[in-house]
């Protein structure tokens, strides 16, 4: 069996965005440490210190964490299409719709810090794994021989 190295683009392009976010992150962090004059001890636990940072610094913090929550199904999702024989041009597709609303949510939640308009991205990028999950149930259970 051969992966399909075109196919698993789209997660390398997600993993490599996750690592942008934490540049990002740490770019904003640690000159706001400095300047609200926070010890890193003090930082110890999440949210011990968050009161004291501007929005856009604890926003780009919590799109960090967040792809790493939604996206694992992303990932698990495409390794099994890509391991199963589930990657067809449509899913390819809907996989690099779904990593350019995570990167657009990055920029809704940390630039424009509208919550309706990041829910509205983030919902859009939910279906887009509603729909790679379906696709997938209806093609392994409904439609693969019978083992």
């Amino acid at each position: 069996m051969t992966i399909d190295v075109d196919f698993l683009k789209p997660v390398l392009a997600l993993v490599l965005w996750t690592l942008v976010m934490w540049i990002w992150m740490y770019a904003l962090r640690l000159p706001a440490f400095a300047k609200y004059q926070i010890n890193p001890d003090d930082a110890r636990h999440p949210g011990t210190y968050s009161d004291k940072l501007p929005a856009h610094v604890r926003s780009a913090a919590d799109n960090y964490n967040h792809l790493h929550e939604q996206p694992t199904i992303f990932y698990a999702l495409m390794f099994f299409m890509a391991l199963t024989g589930g990657n067809d041009n449509l899913a390819g597709l809907v996989a690099w719709i779904y990593v350019g609303l995570r990167v657009l949510h990055s920029f809704v939640q940390v630039v424009v810090g509208k919550v309706a308009l990041r829910f509205l991205v983030f919902a859009a990028g939910t279906f887009c794994l509603f729909f790679l999950a379906i696709k997938e149930a209806l093609r392994i259970f409904l439609m693969s021989p019978a083992l």
